[in-house]
């Protein structure tokens, strides 16, 4: 009966739902516009990844290797294209 119940998935959300709850105490909570996009940004990012691993099962099969090397390859793509756009419509170099 123990290999039948998700217990992975279930921890998954909880975790979620821990991470939702730290992101909504920064909403509500009086703090530093700094301090408050530093634990959203960190809580997004870490759930971002806990929904790829657990839920989208990212590692589950033989070639996951592949599977996060194209993961990266996305990221640093995304990062490239925020700070592009910034260093030419934000920054003006």
């Amino acid at each position: 009966m123990k290999e039948l119940f998700p217990l992975k998935q279930v921890m998954g959300f909880v975790f979620s739902l821990v991470l939702t709850a730290v992101a909504l105490l920064v909403y509500f909570t009086d703090m530093s516009f700094s301090i408050g996009m530093t634990i959203l940004l960190l809580t997004a990012f870490i759930q971002a990844g806990l929904q790829l691993v657990v839920f989208m099962h990212a590692g589950e099969t033989k070639d996951k290797q592949s599977i996060y090397i194209n993961i990266y390859y996305g990221l640093i793509l995304a990062i490239l294209t925020v700070l592009g756009t910034l260093l030419i419509l934000i920054w003006d170099m």
